[in-house]
Formats: structure tokens, C-alpha cells, sequence
């Protein structure tokens, strides 16, 4: 997905919009490009590669002024150029636009502009949209409707930032589907929009959140909110807890450093204030679950994508083991494809860090349609998956940088474990004297992480001596399985080098065929109720 940022106060719009960029270069970007009004006119500095480079061009041509918009991009029409770098500009240069998502009908909707006579400047669909708000601005309306008027033509999920010399105090977003969020930062005169909270989150906490087919009015004095067909509504303002600071990269070698390094912090985060040490129960407020909807429940599909996935498969061993209750665990993007057979006395439970996974987000709708019971985990405080649950569970890790997920794939263990606990404890399911010592082991973890991450010069050792490896098997068992899953995604995603995992006893089933003196074996072997199996495979 892109990113966004807009800024309309006092301050120098182009300086907190590059500054916002910067923090969302961890989302990865092909361009970048910003629009800022300035004396009446819109002034547009974008480029191809890197921010620093959109940063010189500003440099070496300034543009000042207190309302604009910028965008980082990565090309899904169009090559990664200059060219269909956003923002994006109507005919008569009165309107730009940044935009998030893929207009699925581009063709259909080119070839109408085209015959109207259209010229593109680009070989973008997100070029579509600017020129369809053009449209309806020259025919008498204002911003918001023209914006609304527009987005009534596109199919997909969308989400807009759309300015106009024609209303140059104004700035109006919408959100349609999934395509990633629109959450709008509220000041002391002065109003922030983006696609995500660390972009703005230096400047204010007080946010909100648009849902889908919502559009925000922004002004520096504030916001008026309504649906894309035009009714109004209320906002809410939520207050984000996170700490500006944590989205810093300090001292280590890159964010995802930092983040492996933050987990004995953030397990400690994640598990406090849910354990009551006098009764030896865990408390999950936020879930809303109660003893009676505990018993009504016939069983659970957890719904995530990637490392969460992987970490819902750790949650089923817990679960069913605890609790005694069925749980399957689906892939985000195959759960609607595939009729799951749901209902009211069905738990889907969506992992996600950003809480704005599309795939995700679509197997809860789907979920939603038939009626079941819809809880999520997640980190993004007030994303999407959390507002749409009946209850959720927060990771509380603080803001995930890093590409790769680290401590977004510990955190929603502890939270299993801890939701295992309560639902076994609710179901009749413990005795005290287990919940005791289950709840005993949970307060260990942060200590056992810390001990684990203090190898770290050990670790750097065995990363030298596979240092020209061309592929890797990980074996695990058991609750140990998911983790070796995890550990080849890992593996793929940051070294680019190709790995597979097994259960280990399937490794004679075929794996081993591969297997030779070049191939290393990562095995994960704890001292656990699998670990002579695991010696002796």
C-alpha cells in the first residue's frame, strides 16, 4: 500500500509533509511526491526513488505554504517513474489529488475521460480520480460533493486526499474498502491527515479514524464528517497512547533491530493489566466475553495472513489443548472463498498488527455476513478490524516499523495464551492449581525473551557460517511447528534466500530428499514434551 499525508495550519506544510513521508519509508516506496497551495496555486514536486531525492528537488526548488498533501508510492499501474508519481493534477492544474488503492474499472472509466476529451498525464488508474473530481467541480459543485460525486464511479477500495486552489482552506478524504486507512490528526489549529499514525503521531494523539464509505471535511479549525452518500455523522476522537519516540529508529542498525531488541518491553506491555494476581484469573475487559457466551461457543476460526497466520496456529494448539474447544485457522484471503461453514455460535478471531489487512478484513465481513461472533488482536489502536469486532484484544506493542513483523508475531501469542486461560477457566475447564501454574509460566516469558535475545552474539556467529547458503529446511513439532513457518518466512523475506518448513515428522515424506551437505536443518527443539522425538528424527 501507499502512503499519505496532508497538513492544512499555521506551520509550513512541505517540511511536515516530508517529515511525515520519512516516517512511513518503512512501508517501502518506488516514488514520492508532494503538492503544496502556494499563492493560489498548487505546486507540485514529485520524483522517481528515493525520499532524500524528492527531499533535494524540494531544496533545490522550494515551495512554501500551509495547506498540502504528499504521497509515497509503489507502481501497481504505470512503471515507477516520475511521470506516475503522485500527487496527481486535473487538466487546469486547480485540483491535485494522492490516492491509495487500484480503480479496478481504469479502462472503462479512461476510455469515457478519453471521449470526453481527456488528456492523461500518465499512465496511472489513480489519475482517474482527479480528473472525475475535476469533472464535477466545473459543473458547479463544491469540493466535498464533487469528491463524493466521483468516487460513485470507481470499483475497488479506495482511499482519497483531494485538494483545490477553487477552496484553498479545505482538504477532503475518504475511505472506500480496504485499501488501507485515512486517519485524520487533530491540533490547536491545525489539522494532520494520513494513511498511518506514525506519520503525524510527533504532532498530535488526538485522532480519528475514518470507517469505509466515510469522508472527512479538513479545515485547520477541525473536521465535519459524512458518508460517502452525503448523510452526516458524528466522529469520534480517540486519544493514541503510543509514545512518538518508539517509532524512532535510535541507535540500532535498522527498525527491525530495534523491534527484536523491544520485545521483552512489549510481552511485558501486552500482559500488563491482564492478570489478577490475587485471584490468579486474566482479565481481558475489551473482548467482552462472559462465562455464558464462553459456553455458547461451539468453536473458533482464526483468520490472518502471513506471520499472524503462523501465530494463530500456535493458537489453536493452546486453545483446543486449554479450553477443548475446535479451532481452525484460515488464511485471510482463501476464509470467503471456500463457504466456511459459520454461525452464531461461531468465534472468528482476525490477527493483524495494522488491524487494516485487506484480506483480513474481507474474511471478518465475510464472517459478519453470517452471523457469527467477531473478535480480532490487533496493535493499530482504533483500525479497522478493532472498530468492526465485538471485542479485540490490543497487542499494546507500540508502533511496528520494521517490514518484516517481530514483535507482532510474540505479542498475539501471549494474547492466546492468555485467551486460551480465560476461555478453559470460564468453560470449567482448569482447576485451580493448573491455572496457577499456567498463569505463573505466562509472567516468565518476558525474562526467558530477554535471556534468549542476550545470544545475540551467538546468533551472529551461526548467520556467518551460512552466510552463502542457497536454501534451508526448518523443523518443528507441535506448538514448536508455526514457529519453524515462521522462521522460513523470515528467512525469505530478510535474506532473500529460499527456505521451507515441515512438521518434522513429515521431513521422511519427501523433504529429505533434498537434503544434502549443503543444506542446512534448523531445528526447533525445546526442552519439551516433543524433544526426544526431535533428537531422535
Amino acid at each position: 500500500m501507499c502512503g499519505i499525508v496532508g497538513y492544512i495550519g499555521p506551520q509550513d506544510a512541505t517540511s511536515i509533509i516530508l517529515n511525515g513521508l520519512k516516517r512511513l519509508e518503512y512501508r517501502g516506496y518506488d516514488s514520492a511526491g508532494l503538492a503544496v497551495l502556494e499563492n493560489g496555486k498548487i505546486e507540485v514536486r514529485r520524483d522517481a526513488g528515493k525520499l532524500a531525492r524528492l527531499a533535494s528537488l524540494v531544496e533545490k526548488s522550494p515551495t512554501r505554504g500551509h495547506i498540502g498533501i504528499g504521497h509515497t508510492r509503489w507502481a501497481t499501474h504505470g512503471e515507477p517513474n516520475t511521470r506516475n508519481a503522485h500527487p496527481h493534477m486535473g487538466m487546469t492544474g486547480e485540483v491535485v489529488l494522492v490516492h491509495n488503492g487500484i480503480v479496478e474499472n481504469f479502462l472503462e472509466l479512461r476510455d469515457e475521460l478519453v471521449s470526453e476529451g481527456t488528456k492523461f498525464k500518465s499512465e496511472t488508474d489513480s489519475e482517474i480520480i482527479v480528473h472525475l473530481v475535476e469533472r464535477y467541480l466545473f459543473a458547479g459543485n463544491d469540493l466535498e460533493n464533487a469528491t463524493r460525486q466521483a468516487l460513485t464511479h470507481l470499483r475497488g477500495a479506495h482511499g482519497v486526499v483531494v485538494l483545490s486552489t477553487r477552496e484553498p482552506e479545505k482538504i477532503v478524504a475518504a475511505r472506500i474498502g480496504n485499501a488501507g486507512g485515512v486517519v485524520i490528526g487533530l491540533g490547536e489549529g491545525e489539522t494532520y491527515v494520513a494513511s498511518d499514525l506514525p506519520a503525524i503521531l510527533e504532532h498530535t494523539r488526538r485522532m480519528v479514524f475514518l470507517e469505509s464509505h466515510q469522508m472527512a471535511v479538513i479545515t485547520s479549525k477541525g473536521i465535519s464528517l459524512s458518508t460517502i452518500k452525503g448523510e452526516t455523522i458524528a466522529y469520534k476522537e480517540q486519544n493514541v497512547p503510543w509514545d512518538p519516540v518508539s517509532a524512532e529508529k535510535g541507535d540500532y542498525r535498522h527498525f527491525m533491530h530495534k523491534e527484536i531488541h523491544e520485545q521483552v518491553r512489549s510481552l511485558t506491555d501486552t500482559i500488563a493489566g491482564r492478570v489478577d494476581f490475587e485471584a490468579c484469573s486474566i482479565r481481558l475487559p475489551t473482548l467482552n466475553l462472559t462465562p455464558e457466551l464462553a459456553n455458547r461457543i461451539e468453536k473458533i476460526h482464526i483468520v490472518a495472513c502471513g506471520t499472524a497466520a503462523y501465530a494463530g496456529m500456535v493458537g489453536k494448539v493452546l486453545i483446543e489443548r486449554l479450553a477443548r474447544l475446535p479451532v481452525e485457522v484460515d488464511i485471510g484471503s482463501e476464509f470467503r472463498y471456500r463457504d466456511p461453514i459459520v454461525d452464531e455460535n461461531t468465534v472468528v478471531l482476525a490477527i493483524s498488527q495494522s488491524g487494516e489487512t485487506a484480506d483480513t478484513l474481507a474474511a471478518m465481513e465475510e464472517g459478519r455476513s453470517k452471523g457469527v461472533i467477531l473478535w480480532s488482536i490487533v496493535n493499530a489502536i482504533g483500525s479497522q478490524a478493532m472498530r468492526i469486532a465485538d471485542g479485540f484484544i490490543s497487542m499494546q506493542t507500540g508502533p511496528e516499523i520494521g517490514v518484516a513483523s517481530t514483535k507482532a508475531y510474540t505479542a498475539p501469542l501471549v494474547d492466546l495464551y492468555m485467551l486460551a486461560i480465560l476461555l478453559a477457566d470460564m468453560r470449567g475447564k482448569l482447576d485451580v492449581e493448573t491455572r496457577q501454574q499456567l498463569i505463573a509460566d505466562l509472567l516468565l516469558i518476558p525474562d526467558l525473551v530477554g535471556r534468549c535475545l542476550d545470544q545475540e552474539s551467538e546468533v551472529e556467529k551461526v548467520a556467518h557460517a551460512l552466510l552463502d547458503i542457497k536454501n534451508a529446511l526448518y523443523l518443528g513439532r507441535g506448538v514448536n511447528m508455526p514457529t519453524a513457518y515462521e522462521g522460513a518466512l523470515k528467512l525469505k523475506e530478510i535474506s532473500y534466500v529460499h527456505a521451507e518448513a515441515y512438521p518434522a515428522g513429515e521431513m521422511k515424506h519427501g523433504p529429505i530428499a533434498l537434503i544434502d551437505a549443503d543444506m542446512p536443518v534448523i531445528v526447533i527443539a525445546p526442552q519439551d514434551p516433543w524433544y526426544e522425538k526431535m533428537l531422535n528424527q
